[in-house]
């Protein structure tokens, strides 16, 4: 049971006050868990690249962090500098205005910069759920696998909500079988966890790996 989870989950720590130690000590979780990342702002990419050499563990870092409102060179630069550094999978946040207004072609236009800049390492695109309509949930989701990402994510974990079963299941019924989706805010246990598999999940963000190893319930709300 454990070795399977595990590998579905990004050890996540994106608080603005995360200090060095603590970025260390998450790193020391994962590879003890054998999580399939960390994913750390990008200051920490190159720290988390050099503690988790010779391991299966990923970087994983953030781009356009948390709003989305950085303009696409802004998130393609950021993301060759945090390959540059280290990153071995790109979660980018793409343009929520732009979705909301129907401006379709800004927000096609905005992941593919990201997906042409990452060159082959993996993207995923965090459409932040909480904030959209089911309809726009579903254009996100097709306009992210018309701009080549690998995932769709539900969130950043810093707006108004995180996952919900709801919200996974209609993201799998949008993309198909072959892209993947990511459960991110909210996932405190392993019971949460195994709902959002069930859904159609096939990662699982989460500062709460540990406790959901553990069989605990975390008090995180991301």
């Amino acid at each position: 049971m454990s070795k399977n989870y595990a590998s579905m989950i990004d050890h996540t720590l994106l608080k603005p006050e995360a200090t060095k130690s603590q970025i260390e000590k998450i790193c020391d979780e994962a590879k003890k868990y054998e999580f399939a990342s960390v994913c750390v702002n990008p200051t920490w990419v190159n720290l988390s690249s050099t503690l988790l050499k010779g391991t299966n563990v990923k970087v994983c870092t953030v781009i356009g962090f948390p709003l989305g409102a950085t303009t696409s060179e802004v998130k393609a630069f950021e993301t060759k500098n945090a390959i540059e550094n280290g990153a071995e999978e790109i979660d980018m946040v793409i343009n929520i205005g732009a979705l909301k207004e129907g401006q379709y072609d800004i927000v096609r236009d905005d992941i593919k910069a990201v997906v042409a800049a990452a060159n082959g390492t993996l993207v995923k695109v965090i459409i932040e759920t909480s904030l959209l309509t089911d309809e726009e949930k579903v254009k996100a989701c097709e306009l992210s696998v018309e701009a080549g990402a690998d995932f769709v994510k539900t969130s950043t974990g810093f707006s108004t909500g995180g996952a919900t079963v709801e919200d996974v299941a209609l993201m799998r019924k949008t993309v198909g079988p072959t892209i993947g989706v990511k459960a991110s805010g909210g996932v405190r246990s392993l019971e949460d966890m195994k709902k959002m598999v069930e859904a159609g999940a096939t990662r699982i963000g989460a500062s709460s790996g540990v406790a959901i190893m553990q069989g605990l319930i975390s008090d995180s709300n991301y």
